[in-house]
């Protein structure tokens, strides 16, 4: 295990990486990117081979949790082999995946056998017509039924993700929490990122807060605040009705989380994101390839690149396009 550390120029632990694996999805959610988006041609991106360099480089530098993201990261053909190699790395503590659920009745028990910790599954609706809408292209039975095949995988603690949109789905969150206690799944409630510019719907209007969605839970449940944490930015609470779940809240707008931020996200095009709300970057694809065969430089480049890492974002509830690249593009 490494004694190494990545820290910034705030003194926070980076110990937190988030790998884009693809560009590309099955889905066209419409917070997340355009309906007729232009994906990136294969010469720019990330070879398997690069991205799990990069994960080593990580590891070595004191990584322990590392999430695979995409675009949807179960369309890249020989996902499940790179998650048994990255899974295998020494020190690495975790090997999570963030996934539209679409791919998981088929590779749910592969992913697991390869090493995969825990799955992050976005739902943002239980009606079918709804999902459709939001999606775009989805299928709910077939999400339901990967997020049932995960379980009998032997995932445990898998989180839903949903995104919450005033008059859209956010009568549907008592719903969802009863799914999952159902299903004993975890689930975290998101409010939107201003990140690429949309046309299907205002950001500003669709606003709906953290503390908004708790005042609705508790309507029907009691909930407990609770220290828990998974390095992520959710904070948990668990419910008296339910304790064996946890209800978590990312509130990029609300309730801002950026002095503990322990994160990095690394782009398929090999672009290094020192914060998901700014634009600070390093081109660390140009170091896998003008060096190839030489660990040492592209740690470098990501010790260098840690002194651009900002205190914050500044995220405001407008319509204004904030951060130009889509969520797809961001990686998770």
């Amino acid at each position: 295990m490494s004694d190494r550390i990545l820290m910034d120029s705030f003194s926070r632990k980076v110990d937190y990486v988030r790998l884009s694996v693809t560009d590309r999805c099955d889905f066209r959610c419409v917070y997340c990117m355009a309906e007729d988006m232009e994906f990136l041609p294969r010469q720019r991106i990330l070879t398997l081979e690069e991205i799990y360099q990069l994960a080593q480089s990580f590891v070595a530098l004191g990584t322990r949790k590392i999430r695979l993201t995409g675009g949807e990261p179960l369309i890249r053909p020989g996902i499940v082999e790179l998650c048994r190699q990255i899974a295998a790395l020494p020190g690495l503590r975790e090997l999570c995946m963030t996934t539209n659920g679409s791919q998981l009745g088929k590779l749910a028990a592969p992913l697991f056998d390869a090493g995969l910790k825990r799955l992050n599954v976005s739902l943002d609706s239980l009606n079918p017509e709804r999902f459709r809408e939001l999606t775009r292209t989805g299928d709910l039975a077939k999400v339901i039924a990967g997020i049932d095949a995960a379980n009998a995988a032997g995932f445990h603690h898998t989180k839903l993700n949903c995104v919450v949109m005033k008059g859209r789905n956010d009568h549907e969150i008592n719903d969802l929490i009863r799914f999952a206690i159902d299903r004993q799944l975890d689930i975290t409630f998101i409010e939107e990122m201003p990140l690429g510019a949309i046309s299907e719907h205002s950001r500003a209007e669709s606003f709906f807060s953290s503390d908004q969605v708790r005042d609705l839970i508790a309507e029907r449940y009691t909930l407990i605040d609770s220290a828990e944490s998974t390095q992520g930015p959710s904070r948990y609470w668990r419910l008296a009705e339910a304790p064996e779940i946890r209800v978590g809240f990312i509130s990029p707008h609300s309730h801002n989380f950026c002095a503990t931020c322990n994160r990095v996200r690394v782009t398929v095009e090999g672009r290094l994101l020192l914060c998901l709300g700014n634009e600070h970057s390093a081109d660390l694809k140009a170091i896998l390839r003008g060096h190839p065969g030489q660990p040492h430089k592209l740690e470098k480049a990501i010790i260098d690149a840690m002194r651009l890492k900002p205190y914050r974002h500044n995220f405001e509830i407008n319509d204004d396009v904030q951060v130009v690249r889509f969520m797809n593009m961001t990686g998770g």
